[in-house]
């Protein structure tokens, strides 16, 4: 412990010094680029013209500016990240031709935020810069000149009087303030550069949100997808693994039970109470695989699992499905569970006697509405089967609707997009 203590006090230092030399060079290292912009106005001035031309020079500064916008933005955006670690985006550049580009240019908001700071904030940095390497050059100029006076008393009869009391406390004073200052000031500029730089050069604050928006919706998708695939390898390893052994294990059960007739009571009883649990295991099997992802909806589609959760259901279930090709297997999952559950629903609380789904394609949505003709009062509040359908219709951005007065009938109504 103590060494570590004693490892922190000597890296301390070394880090607050490399941090002082990172924001020197940061500061110092901006000067050039940020007058650029600030040049490229003013040069059409610098060239003799007549008053009359006054309006040319004007158009031609504006130019020279919009020219060197965008490699002026690209290398500060270079520079905030090579230096500090900040990554500014870069906005999204306007497509079409020459002359959408530069009307879209016009209206853009991220141009005029970075011509403000390429002609305003950055000129305004620049010039703290400036500042910044004269009050280092300033303090290394007197501690050299002091040093050197040391080394070398003979300088002292050109002014410099190195052991002259006052001479030398001036000195000392004026060099410390130098190097306390310089800084301090690289670091107050070095914040406000990089807040700036945020501000002005990248995307704004909507966009950004936007971008970010957009990502989460991917990664969301990405894992749903994969989640899905995932219970779909459970399936088939389950199907063709566990699934075939118990298959084998009741058939040789059930052949044995019906062929070894001349055995005691007691090992026909365990034989027969064995086939029943073999059978009984592979039905429970059977659901859980379907319960994960039923193979008929992989190999022929929604209309086929549909008519068989139809046909397992306790009541009569009329289904229509008018869909026009396939969803992705992700939506065609969500709707499959979906209605299940709805089914399952209608089943243990509607009181209902028959029920009906349908399922459509309405442009890039599938509209699935399932019907029943129950005693009606369905409130996803009241319990979580409802909202859990809420939520696997949102995991892939659709959306349920209940309708479900006092006295039925019953509708949800779920939509998926499935653009293709």
């Amino acid at each position: 412990m103590a060494a570590g203590r004693r490892r922190r006090a000597v890296l301390a230092p070394l880090r607050q010094l490399a941090i002082i030399v990172r924001d020197t060079t940061f500061v110092i290292s901006g000067v050039p680029v940020q007058l650029t912009a600030l040049a490229a106005l003013a040069l059409p001035w610098l060239v003799p013209h007549r008053a009359k031309q006054d309006a040319i020079a004007v158009l031609v500064g504006v130019a020279l500016v919009l020219l060197v916008r965008v490699p002026l933005t690209a290398i500060q955006r270079h520079r905030f990240w090579s230096l500090l670690g900040i990554e500014i985006l870069k906005p999204v550049a306007a497509q079409g031709s020459l002359r959408h580009r530069l009307v879209a240019a016009v209206r853009s908001e991220v141009v005029w935020r970075q011509l403000g700071y390429h002609l305003v904030v950055g000129p305004l940095i620049a010039l703290g810069g400036m500042l910044t390497l004269a009050l280092w050059t300033a303090g290394a100029g007197l501690v050299n000149l002091n040093g050197w006076a040391y080394l070398f008393p003979p300088l002292g009869r050109f002014g410099l009087e190195p052991f002259h009391a006052k001479a030398l406390t001036l000195h000392i004073v004026a060099q410390i303030l130098l190097l306390l200052m310089a800084p301090a000031l690289a670091a107050a500029l070095t914040w406000l550069d990089s807040h700036a730089g945020r501000a002005l050069l990248g995307p704004s604050r909507a966009v950004e949100l936007e971008r970010k928006v957009e990502s989460l919706a991917e990664s969301r998708a990405g894992v749903v997808d994969a989640a899905d695939a995932e219970r779909r390898r459970i399936e088939r390893d389950l199907h063709d693994g566990a699934q075939q052994r118990l298959v084998s294990l009741a058939m040789n059960l059930g052949l044995a039970r019906a062929t070894l007739t001349d055995l005691p009571e007691p090992a026909s009883q365990v034989i027969a109470e064995a086939h029943e649990e073999a059978k009984e295991a592979l039905a429970e099997l059977r659901n859980l695989v379907r319960g994960l992802h039923p193979a008929v909806l992989e190999d022929r589609g929604l209309d086929a699992a549909l008519s068989g959760i139809a046909a397992r259901a306790p009541l009569p279930v009329r289904v229509q499905v008018a869909v026009s090709g396939r969803a992705s297997p992700t939506v065609e999952a969500v709707a499959y569970f979906v209605i299940s559950e709805c089914l399952t629903n209608i089943a243990r609380h509607s009181a209902a006697t028959n029920a009906e789904i349908d399922v459509r394609r309405a442009g890039d949505a599938l509209v699935i509405r399932v019907t029943d003709n129950g005693i009606g009062g369905a409130d996803p509040v009241r319990g979580s089967g409802l909202a859990s359908l809420a939520r696997r219709a949102r995991s892939v951005d659709g959306s349920l609707q209940i309708n479900s007065p006092a006295g039925g009938p019953t509708v949800i109504t779920v939509e998926l997009p499935c653009a293709s």
